[in-house]
C-alpha cells in the first residue's frame, strides 16, 4: 500500500516532506488536506494506529485554531467533539500527516521520516 501523504501545498514545512519523500524515493499518493481532508472515520482509524494523543493532531499554530479559541476548548471537550473538528476543516489538522499501513507521523522532522518511512 501506497503511504497517504496529506498535505497543503502553500506549507513550507509539507513541501520539505515531500522533497524528502521524493528524494528517499518513497511511493506515495498525495492527498491535499484542505480539498480532501481525511473523514471522522479515517481520522480515528489515524489517530489510533498512531499511539498518540489526539491533540498532537491539531494544528495549533494555525489561524482557524486560534479564530475558533480551541486552546482553551479543548481542555473540556471529549474526543468525539474533537474528532469532529479535526474532520471539520482540513487547516486545523497538523501537517503533513503522513500515515502508511502500520506508521503515523504528524508534521515533519529529518530524523523522525529517517526512522519511519526510510
Amino acid at each position: 500500500m501506497a503511504i497517504q501523504f496529506y498535505w497543503y501545498p502553500k506549507c513550507g514545512t509539507c513541501r520539505k516532506a515531500k522533497k524528502w519523500l521524493d528524494d528517499h524515493e518513497v511511493s506515495y499518493e498525495a492527498i491535499h488536506i484542505v480539498e480532501n481532508p481525511p473523514t471522522k472515520e479515517e481520522l480515528e482509524a489515524i489517530i489510533t494506529k498512531s499511539g498518540l494523543p489526539m491533540k498532537r493532531f491539531f494544528n495549533t499554530s494555525g489561524k482557524k485554531y486560534r479564530e475558533l479559541g480551541l486552546k482553551d476548548k479543548l481542555k473540556e471537550t471529549s474526543e468525539e467533539e474533537m474528532l469532529e473538528y479535526l474532520a471539520s476543516d482540513g487547516m486545523l489538522l497538523k501537517r503533513p500527516l503522513t500515515v502508511g499501513s502500520d506508521k503515523v507521523t504528524v508534521g515533519f522532522k529529518e530524523e523522525t521520516f529517517d526512522q519511519t518511512w526510510k
